[in-house]
């Protein structure tokens, strides 16, 4: 019985890597190799939402310490980001994301709405408005 603990707790701890990293990175690259820009999507969206989760949780781990199921949530919610049948990532990001960029004047804009004149207006703007909040010193 010991034997099998032992083994079941070894797989626990190489779960979380073959579903957050190792399988994204395969299917990444089989992303890039093809055709189809659906997959892309999927995947960029993918790791800008793992980079943003990691983030998020070291920000939060002293809290998410004595959350005891944290892991098997994390594992559930990064699984159904990754599974292709649920295009989780693709999902959040269309839903979510997006339309926090549009509201904040970010470029997820669609490119073929305007001429490249009104592009390139546009993305002045916002470089712009990042090297102002950037170079803001803060006043007392």
């Amino acid at each position: 019985m010991g034997q099998l603990s032992t083994l079941l707790a070894h797989l626990h701890s190489l779960a979380g890597p073959a579903i957050t990293l190792i399988y994204p990175l395969y299917a990444s690259i089989q992303a890039m190799e093809s055709p189809e820009k659906l997959d892309d999507e999927q995947w960029l969206a993918y790791w800008i939402l793992y980079s943003f989760f990691t983030l998020m949780e070291m920000a939060a781990e002293s809290i998410l310490y004595w959350i005891p199921i944290w892991y098997e949530i994390k594992l559930v919610l990064v699984a159904w980001l990754v599974l292709p049948q649920f295009r989780g990532a693709a999902f959040v990001y269309e839903k979510f994301v997006r339309e926090k960029l549009r509201e904040f004047g970010g470029s997820a804009t669609n490119p073929n709405s305007s001429s490249p004149k009104d592009k390139a207006s546009r993305d002045k703007k916002i470089k712009n408005k990042f090297l102002s909040f950037v170079t803001s010193k803060k006043v007392n």
